[in-house]
């Protein structure tokens, strides 16, 4: 047919997809870098703060911290499974933390549950860059559900490939899912 942007086979994937994350909402977008800028607007962070990025990932992650006038802040990555190093994590936690992007890398899920542990009681968000993680799950629990908003990317290198390019923003939050469908549409 000639749908080219958006329709049935588009919202028959979203639904699909968020059935298999088990998440409330999933918007697609044109690639997982929109996906990332997208997911770091959503959240309405306070403008000048911090955001923790692990210093091993793809340049669209620490690219969207600073395309957002936030301040980058690397942190080591954990080299038993390339993700993010907790204990310097822990460290690099200040007031003006405002998030944290985790990244699952190479299939291997970040440690959501210390993650979480650490900015328990904090004004802290959670991005998961799902990049490289389609299918991963911790405990039984697809990643991209843990923090605030999960992104994904549909390269076709991924192991969930697109012919082109593709991506996705996972939710529970209707506010953000919202967002998430305005700002796709440049609205």
């Amino acid at each position: 047919n000639s749908n080219f942007v958006g329709g049935k086979e588009v919202k028959t994937f979203e639904k699909s997809f968020s059935n298999f994350t088990n998440s409330k909402y999933c918007i697609s977008l044109a690639n997982g870098t929109d996906a990332l800028e997208i997911a770091v607007k959503s959240l309405g962070l306070k403008k000048g703060s911090e955001i923790i990025v692990p210093a091993n990932t793809w340049i669209s992650t620490a690219e969207a911290v600073v395309n957002n006038d936030y301040k980058l802040v690397f942190c080591d990555s954990d080299l038993r499974d390339y993700t993010i190093c907790i204990k310097d994590l822990k460290k690099k936690i200040n007031k003006r933390t405002s998030a944290i992007i985790a990244v699952h890398l190479y299939g291997n899920p970040a440690d959501m549950t210390s993650i979480k542990k650490i900015i328990k009681n904090r004004n802290i968000k959670i991005i998961e860059d799902c990049a490289q993680a389609h299918g991963s799950r911790i405990k039984q629990k697809h990643v991209g559900i843990f923090g605030d908003i999960g992104t994904f990317s549909f390269f076709p290198g991924k192991n969930l490939g697109a012919f082109g390019d593709g991506g996705a923003i996972i939710t529970n939050s209707k506010s953000i899912a919202n967002y998430c469908l305005r700002a796709r549409n440049h609205g």
